[in-house]
């Protein structure tokens, strides 16, 4: 059946009409000067969301996914050594990509709620005396237990330590919707994807490298084809592809950017923190915990939610589809069956996520949970009208 209700699963997100508008049209002709016309200012628009002057932005034809086999086959070579954290099913499987493609990775492990561990990514970086780390890997909002970690931290450990590695950033759920500082965090590639803050289809691995990543790309021997970075740039140069482009995806790309930007992004990361404070309110009105264990962790874009030890948390999220035609997300790896998700990125507004807060209370109340109907609700709603925008306050 067709499905009128909003989804709060940390992506693919809700599409503005607009821009599934955008994306859905006509076949055009990627050898003509039109095309350039749609990639130019995607490219660009990209490059103002990530906050760089400098960085090359590069947009491939896949999922976020490839963006991390882009990032670790341009810049490194077979048997280099990177240092990496597990601390949540994204950055557990990025780490799997790393052995996948030879490499020597050095993996930190954390408990699944907490952030990376950046002071001991510090030490190990200090005593790395003979440089054999050459890149870190961050994930810097880890969708699986909704925690985003410390990204300027990490560089400032690179640059205490005086260490050379690359700085690369898993920002997949974070970027267009988390403040996302490219260039003042050093960030050497970052990775997103079409289908989380930019609101559009899955479909378009989102890149970014900095100078220092792009002279790596002249030293790394990973195989690359698909995703060689420098093909895509000679590319780029004439307006083109080294292959069939998603033109439909990147006209989205385009208009999306240039809404979020119209929107002023720090007006977008107070968005979506608001949404996420009511959330989190409704959370506490429960009675129940998020998986990140402490504020300073809390993602704004995604939140996971305990539930009492010995219920099956996927049950809220199984019922409220079968009953209620609302999507939530469910818990992954270590916190299966332990949280259920609920994500509050891209296209959302306040009315939208009472609505999800409302779902999930009467799907957790018809299975038993001791959860007093309307209680997170009217939490949120709380929070939501001390937060109104300061036209309506002036106007009231």
């Amino acid at each position: 059946m067709f499905a009128q209700n909003p989804v709060f699963i940390p992506g693919p997100t809700n599409m503005p009409e607009v821009l599934r508008r955008a994306a859905d049209m006509p076949t055009l002709d990627h050898r003509s000067a039109l095309f350039g016309q749609i990639l130019q200012p995607a490219l660009a628009g990209v490059k103002k969301v990530l906050k760089s002057n400098a960085a090359d932005v590069f947009i491939f034809p896949s999922t976020a996914t490839g963006g991390w086999e882009t990032a670790l086959s341009n810049t490194l070579s077979p048997g280099d050594a990177v240092l990496a954290a597990r601390h949540g099913m994204f950055s557990h499987r990025w780490i799997d990509m790393t052995r996948r493609h030879g490499l020597d990775v050095r993996v930190v492990e954390a408990t699944w709620g907490e952030g990376l561990p950046a002071d001991r990514f510090a030490e190990i970086l200090s005593a790395d005396k003979a440089r054999t780390i050459k890149a870190v890997l961050v994930t810097h909002n880890e969708t699986a237990t909704g925690v985003k970690s410390d990204v300027a931290a990490v560089r400032q450990a690179l640059d205490t330590a005086g260490h050379p590695a690359l700085l690369l950033v898993d920002g997949v759920s974070s970027i267009a919707s988390m403040d996302f500082r490219m260039d003042e965090w050093g960030v050497d590639v970052a990775v997103a994807g079409s289908q989380k803050g930019f609101m559009l289809p899955a479909g378009l691995a989102i890149t970014a490298f900095s100078g220092k990543a792009m002279d790596a790309t002249a030293q790394a021997t990973l195989p690359r084809t698909y995703f060689d970075v420098r093909d895509m740039a000679k590319g780029y140069a004439n307006d083109a592809y080294p292959y069939t482009p998603a033109v439909g995806l990147l006209n989205g790309l385009k208009l999306s950017t240039e809404l979020l930007l119209a929107e002023g992004l720090e007006t977008v990361f107070a968005r979506h923190r608001r949404i996420a404070d009511g959330i989190r309110a409704a959370v506490a009105a429960w009675g129940l915990e998020l998986c990140a264990a402490r504020p300073d962790l809390y993602s704004d874009t995604v939140s996971a939610i305990r539930t009492p030890e010995g219920f099956n948390a996927t049950e809220i999220v199984t019922h409220a589809a079968r009953k209620y035609d609302v999507a939530f997300g469910v818990g992954l790896g270590e916190v299966a069956g332990k949280v259920f998700r609920i994500g509050h990125l891209g296209s959302l507004t306040e009315v939208m996520a009472l609505s999800g807060i409302a779902a999930a209370e009467m799907a957790m109340v018809d299975l038993g949970l001791r959860i007093e109907l309307g209680s997170g609700v009217a939490a949120a709603q709380a929070v939501y009208r001390g937060a109104a925008a300061p036209g309506l306050r002036a106007a009231a």
